[in-house]
């Protein structure tokens, strides 16, 4: 795995002196029968399922991705989901001029049709694409 600063500069905090066991855990002890590698030796509760982070994540940031909703509302709305989260990352790639082949490398997609729907640059980015590349706007600024 490859981390960006921000996250390597987290993942202490997140991990302090641990040295084995799941580092996202579920509110109680595990069940009888949890398989080894998915029971924190420390506390005995067990790992948090990508189902369970899902909600999670989703409801605490329906107020991030409902900005304008008042309080009462906010139970009946959507949150970020991670996939979102996950793919967020190629998006603002892509807008940056990430090349093909390394945004597949990074999403661990096998083909460039299942990167599409992540790789479409928003219309800043094109606006920004054209102005880079502008033979006149290069000649003014040399």
């Amino acid at each position: 795995m490859h981390w960006q600063s921000g996250t390597a500069q987290l993942l202490p905090r997140l991990i302090a002196r641990r040295t084995r066991g799941p580092l996202f855990l579920t509110d109680r002890k595990a069940p009888a029968g949890t398989p080894t590698l998915d029971v924190c030796p420390e506390t005995g509760r067990a790992r948090l399922s990508y189902r369970r982070a899902e909600e999670i994540f989703e409801e605490n940031t329906r107020i991030l991705a409902n900005p304008l909703a008042s309080p009462e509302d906010i139970e009946d709305l959507d949150g970020w989901t991670l996939h979102r989260l996950r793919h967020s990352a190629l998006t603002h790639d892509a807008e940056d001029g990430t090349s093909t082949p390394m945004l597949l490398a990074r999403s661990r997609h096998a083909s460039v049709r299942s990167l599409e729907r992540y790789a479409r640059p928003g219309v800043d980015a094109v606006a920004r694409h054209v102005a880079e590349r502008d033979p006149a706007a290069r000649r003014r600024n040399r």
